[in-house]
């Protein structure tokens, strides 16, 4: 009573209209980029250079920060005299 009842010779199933070159849209190919061995050595080079003179300026603004502090602290204490 519940069990499906099937068909005794199936149909096949329908064609689909599209080719596969419908399916999929083309794509085209990214463009090579080539970098040369130079390229990547400057900007290696560029940056190690940027850090080192960004840490060359920290360095100095600290020692001027600490020079300025003992400078006030010696012209305080003459002052106080």
């Amino acid at each position: 009573m519940f069990l499906p009842k099937y068909p005794d010779s199936p149909t096949p199933p329908p064609a689909h209209p599209h080719t596969v070159a419908d399916q999929m849209p083309a794509r085209r190919p990214a463009p090579q980029i080539s970098v040369s061995t130079g390229a990547v050595a400057a900007v290696l080079v560029g940056g190690v250079v940027l850090t080192a003179l960004l840490a060359a300026v920290a360095v100095t603004a600290v020692s001027v920060a600490v020079a300025a502090v003992v400078l006030r602290s010696l012209l305080r204490d003459q002052h106080r005299r």
